[in-house]
């Protein structure tokens, strides 16, 4: 895969850790391990039994953790430095031709930054959830972010240009999405 595909779809699958931390490196795992896709040279241990088991049984715990009212708010606190993290991972997981420098360099400011601004807008959205509804319609909210990563995650592998053109949609429209929640939060109060 060249440079440009690989960042795409690195993009693409740090987008997807935005909304759920671990169900994006499972994806890639189990991709991996079926031979449906590629990771970078030193990443293939993402296919690995340990890694999967791992990545799976946190996958479970994260999703059921988002259905719990209250704690699911709470829980956007360790999340959002995880899908951070979960982020760079992704995108340094498919960059295979750049020295190593060089990639976890692209891997924070792309993967990263693109995870942090995606989780950001949805400890947002949920927020503005639990403000108006009392935490009644979180179970909506974490119901559409589990869709939104999974779909991410197997659109940045198998449609990367249209992953791609999501993720900016989200980064694009974050900003707004956020002063827009902020003013319906002040008028509530």
């Amino acid at each position: 895969m060249d440079l440009f595909l690989a960042l795409v779809v690195g993009i693409g699958a740090s987008a997807a850790c935005g909304f759920r931390v671990f169900l994006p490196p499972l994806v890639l795992g189990v991709l991996s391990r079926t031979g449906q896709f590629h990771l970078a040279p030193g990443f293939e241990w993402l296919g690995s039994t340990a890694a999967l088991v791992l990545f799976g049984t946190a996958a479970v715990v994260e999703i059921a953790a988002y259905f719990v009212p209250a704690f699911d708010n709470l829980l956007d606190v360790a999340a959002t430095p995880a899908a951070v993290a979960a982020g760079t991972l992704a995108t340094a997981s498919v960059l295979g031709d750049v020295s190593p420098g060089l990639r976890w360099v692209i891997a924070l400011v792309a993967g990263g930054g693109v995870a942090s601004v995606v989780q950001l807008s949805t400890v947002a959205v949920r927020g503005a959830s639990t403000l108006m509804s009392g935490g009644v319609t979180n179970g909506a909210v974490a119901s559409a972010e589990l869709a939104s990563s999974g779909s991410m995650t197997l659109l940045a592998v198998f449609a990367p240009f249209v992953a791609l053109f999501i993720a900016v949609a989200l980064v694009v429209a974050a900003p707004w999405i956020l002063l827009k929640l902020r003013r319906r939060a002040a008028e509530r109060r």
